[in-house]
Parts: structure tokens; C-alpha cells; sequence
């Protein structure tokens, strides 16, 4: 299997498994979304948690773009980064994204394009 396969199963299979983590009685819904055609996955929460407060919200997002996976916004307490990381993706295949592009070379991961 060649690698942007793998990193698209490897994505969808973590937030696929993320989605399932919520009771069952639980009043907000998590949702996946997978764009396989032009790679942008996110994970979505949306319900209500009283008869007056709607949930809605983008939990995580990622997309792969040049060849790396592209952390676009992770709001959770374990970090998909480092998740896929323990799935044997390098390093330097995964772009902290929503650190802005001159900050990226101080982290452990890839930069990405400077125009990003």
C-alpha cells in the first residue's frame, strides 16, 4: 500500500475510533467526515446539551496535502499528532498547522510550505 493510502486509512480509522469513545446516552453526537476526494477529515460534535444550548463544532480537522498530514485544528486532550506518531508516521510527515508557519521550525514536526 503506498503511503498516502495508509495515511488515509490510518486518519480515518482514529477518528472513527474518537467518534465511538461517547456514551450512549450521551445528548451530543460526534460525527465523522471524510473527504477522500480531496483529503480534508474532520471530526464534528453537534447535538444539544439542554433543550436550549445547541453543541456545534469542528473537534479536529486534517487534511493531507503534498504528501503530509496537515493538523488543521485539534481540540481534544490527546493530540492526533502524537497518536499518529505511535502509528509510525514520521515526524516530518505531520504539520502542526494551526501554529503559525515561522513557529513551526521550533517544534518537533514539519514545517509544511511557508505560504501556508
Amino acid at each position: 500500500m503506498d503511503k498516502l493510502n495508509l495515511y488515509r486509512q490510518l486518519i480515518q480509522r482514529l477518528l472513527t475510533a474518537r467518534a465511538k469513545l461517547r456514551s450512549g446516552s450521551d445528548p451530543v453526537e460526534s460525527q465523522t467526515i471524510f473527504d477522500t476526494t480531496e483529503d480534508h477529515y474532520q471530526l464534528v460534535h453537534l447535538g444539544w446539551k439542554d433543550s436550549n444550548t445547541r453543541i456545534y463544532g469542528c473537534v479536529l480537522h486534517v487534511d493531507i496535502k503534498d504528501g503530509k498530514i496537515w493538523v488543521q485544528h485539534d481540540g481534544t486532550e490527546d493530540a492526533i499528532a502524537d497518536q499518529l506518531v505511535s502509528q509510525g508516521v514520521p515526524k516530518q510527515d505531520i504539520v502542526i498547522a494551526y501554529h503559525a508557519p515561522h513557529v513551526r521550525q521550533y517544534t518537533e514536526f514539519a514545517v509544511g510550505n511557508s505560504n501556508e
